[in-house]
């Protein structure tokens, strides 16, 4: 379960966040992630920390290197705002 640590880590501080302020604001209690080192998390667990980072479980996991959710729709930006391409192909 190290791996998921490591990973959990990692999402924090691309945040600016230490993995205290991440308990806070989760409503972990103190050292809940650091314990992630020496046992396995519960599902709800995982799935709850995912969902924070929008990332998908099997990542947190080491399943996989890849963060994306499956499903999820690549995002198109235009002179910074957010296109639907689908919509746009639609018109063509």
């Amino acid at each position: 379960m190290f791996q998921t640590f490591d990973r959990i880590k990692e999402l924090a501080k691309k945040q600016g966040l230490s993995i205290n302020l991440l308990e806070e604001k989760l409503g972990y209690s103190r050292n809940t992630i650091y314990n992630l080192k020496n046992s396995k998390p519960s599902t709800e667990r995982i799935s709850e920390i995912a969902d924070y980072f929008n990332v998908s479980t099997d990542y947190l996991l080491g399943r996989t290197d890849n963060p994306v959710i499956a499903n999820t729709k690549e995002k198109f930006f235009f002179e910074g705002k957010e296109v639907d391409v689908e919509e746009l192909a639609s018109t063509a």
